[in-house]
């Protein structure tokens, strides 16, 4: 404790030399830490956005996503009723939900185009929450009769370019399994927009048991599989394809290429500013303990007279540096937290990605391991950087010492 103390002691001695030093890495520490929940904030986001658009599980045919079909619902679901009712007996999981994937032409009488779309169950909306961002209508209501016109939710740009509003009539057609062509006619229940405007150009929403009616077929595309916590979709992944060898079930990793994209190209960015950042720590620790070094020549000859030997004159030069370390990690966390807080208060937004027609919150995930983490690499760089300095510094007799001027 003696020689902590003394090394404290030196640090304030040197007040302003030591106070940018600390100054210097509390900005590196920030920097760090900021940039570094930025991404994990993007990650985490990205990946619950993957899981709730897909499911954390996705059971489909093992040829659904690597073979081309030649007719519709070739390579669907026919028979997976009795997954669905194991897994919902399963208390993590929270929801089951077939899907068919269809496209074909949509018209209003005047004007056809392409459509891409999707037969789900109404529970869908609920279960995936607020997913679309509805600009007028709402989302399909699940209540029908036989009477009943089936409903249809539009992407805004088909809207657009259909003229349709809430309350509207469209047709669609689409190719049945057959090979016949399918009509029907749907009433606009809502428009919405996915934020991407080459999606909404396309697509549409309907309900499950319309979908199967206009390519006539009994099977789904897909299965997907919702659970409540996001971590424990690895541990599931086994136990749902053991439920039936023949069917393949696939994470929302494995689909997730927006994300698996983003993730590089973040790992790589802040890896180099990360890199940067331990370098510009020890460099500046560096100089800062040669200048030290450097005019405390003649009492360390003095203290090497009085019988300290090399590595203890050594040591104290390295529990400073830690101390400047510490004492610019504690500072770089507690100036980090503050910046996740004021934006978190001021609630500033991020420009939209490429691609997309909509921004998203600035928001700094702060991360305590990160936090330890960085602080243990940045307080060894600094006793690195002193050892570096003070090795050279040591080097003089103690006669060479005394007389330095």
């Amino acid at each position: 404790m003696r020689w902590v103390h003394f090394a404290f002691l030196n640090v304030l001695r040197n007040g302003r030399r030591s106070f940018f030093t600390i100054l210097v890495t509390a900005i590196a520490m920030t920097a760090i830490l900021v940039s570094s929940g930025f991404a994990l904030f993007t990650y985490h986001s990205l990946a619950e956005k993957a899981a709730r658009d897909e499911g954390n599980l996705t059971i489909t045919d093992p040829r659904f996503f690597t073979d081309e079909e030649d007719v519709p619902m070739q390579y669907g679901l026919s028979n997976f009723e009795h997954i669905r009712d194991e897994l919902l007996v399963d208390d993590e999981v929270k929801a089951v939900l077939p899907r068919i994937n269809l496209s074909g032409l949509v018209s209003n009488g005047e004007k056809t185009a392409i459509f891409l779309g999707l037969g789900v169950e109404a529970s869908e909306f609920q279960v995936k929450g607020p997913f679309l961002n509805m600009l007028a209508g709402s989302p399909l209501s699940g209540v029908t009769s036989d009477d009943a016109v089936p409903e249809v939710v539009l992407a805004q740009g088909l809207a657009h370019s259909m003229k349709a509003k809430v309350g509207d009539n469209i047709t669609l057609m689409a190719t049945t399994t057959d090979g016949a062509l399918n009509a029907f006619d749907f009433v606009v229940k809502g428009i919405y927009t996915t934020g991407v405007p080459d999606l909404d150009k396309r697509q549409l929403y309907i309900d499950l048991a319309s979908a199967k009616s206009l390519i006539n077929t009994e099977k789904v595309s897909s299965v997907a599989v919702y659970l409540f916590d996001l971590d424990k979709t690895t541990e599931k992944l086994a136990s749902v394809a053991a439920l039936d060898n023949t069917v393949a079930v696939t994470p929302w990793w494995q689909r997730a290429f927006y994300f698996q994209s983003v993730q590089a190209l973040y790992n790589r960015i802040f890896g180099l500013l990360g890199v940067m950042m331990v370098l510009l720590v020890f460099f500046s620790i560096s100089n800062t303990m040669s200048m030290t070094v450097t005019e405390r020549t003649r009492e360390i000859g003095t203290i090497a007279a009085m019988g300290c030997y090399r590595g203890e004159i050594i040591r104290n030069f390295l529990m400073e540096a830690g101390i400047i370390g510490i004492a610019g990690a504690i500072a770089g966390v507690v100036i980090a937290g503050i910046v996740t807080w004021a934006l978190l208060v001021l609630g500033l937004e991020m420009p939209p990605p490429p691609g997309s027609s909509q921004g998203y919150p600035l928001t700094i995930e702060f991360s305590w391991p990160l936090a330890l983490i960085t602080s243990a690499i940045l307080t060894l760089v600094c006793v690195l950087a002193a050892l570096k300095a003070t090795w050279q510094g040591c080097n003089k007799t103690i006669t060479d010492a005394l007389s330095y001027v």
